[in-house]
């Protein structure tokens, strides 16, 4: 059965163009945020709708990807394509891009909206040295996960730190994903030897499994089964291939460095 036909009219309240264009600018640039974090299609298409719904524009269409949106505004013959070429799991950001719809939806005035959203944008939530730190403590926390020693813990914590390192330093140089993956689980993966080798490790495969978690794409698996249930195939799909590559990486980095000893 075919839906309905789409009826083309005026709309009831014709609004200010000025007043338009700040909705427009508001609602494309939380999209863009919450896609840059790492945030479901589905959410970021709802959130945007949302937004501009709460200012009184009906008839909007949005359509997200995990590398481009598209948004109009029909009845004010405003259409913007959005590509997105830097991705990340920002999931802070995602949370506060959240909050901010929720106040414009409880009727938050379309200035302070702007301001908040801006502030948004120009925060910077993680700092570098947290970045790193995270990784290395992330690694200690898997290897009492995976029953190691506590001797292995320096070895997980430099493993974990400096494979976030090197692939963090990679991608302010290349988008190329794949290459910072493969070289942050090589390094992984002769760090634990380095630690077994010289006495200051015992258990080589877990030090190696608990160093790389940092690596494994856990939200983007997690997400792309999220937009297969909502129906979101394409995206899905574009996600669950992200996944296996980066999983595909960080085997191949490892797996190197065993066939070179």
């Amino acid at each position: 059965m075919s839906g309905e036909l789409e009826i083309i009219e005026a709309p009831e309240k014709v609004l200010s163009e000025n007043f338009v264009r700040d909705v427009f600018y508001i609602v494309i640039n939380c999209g863009k945020m919450l896609l840059e974090s790492g945030a479901e299609t589905y959410r970021i298409e709802d959130t945007m709708m949302r937004i501009a719904s709460s200012y009184g524009i009906e008839n909007a269409q949005v359509f997200a990807t995990p590398t481009v949106i598209i948004f109009s505004l029909n009845d004010y013959a405003l259409t913007q394509t959005l590509r997105i070429e830097e991705r990340a799991n920002n999931l802070e950001k995602v949370v506060a891009v959240n909050e901010l719809s929720r106040r414009i939806s409880a009727g938050m005035p379309l200035d302070q909206a702007l301001r908040r959203m801006e502030a948004i944008h120009d925060s910077r939530f993680f700092p570098f040295w947290l970045t790193i730190l995270s990784g290395g403590i992330i690694g200690m926390m898997f290897l009492l996960l995976f029953d190691g020693v506590v001797a292995d813990l320096p070895a997980a914590f430099v493993g974990g730190a400096g494979g976030v390192f090197i692939m963090e330093g990679i991608l302010r140089y290349t988008k190329v994903k794949f290459f910072t993956e493969f070289f942050a689980s090589l390094y992984i993966a002769l760090t634990a030897i380095i630690f077994v080798d010289t006495g200051f490790g015992t258990m080589l495969d877990t030090i190696i499994i608990a160093s790389v978690m940092p690596l494994v794409p856990g939200v983007l698996i997690t997400n792309a089964i999220r937009e297969m249930i909502r129906g979101h195939l394409m995206a899905g799909i574009m996600k669950g291939t992200e996944a296996a590559l980066t999983a595909i990486a960080i085997g191949a980095g490892v797996g190197l460095v065993f066939l070179m000893i």
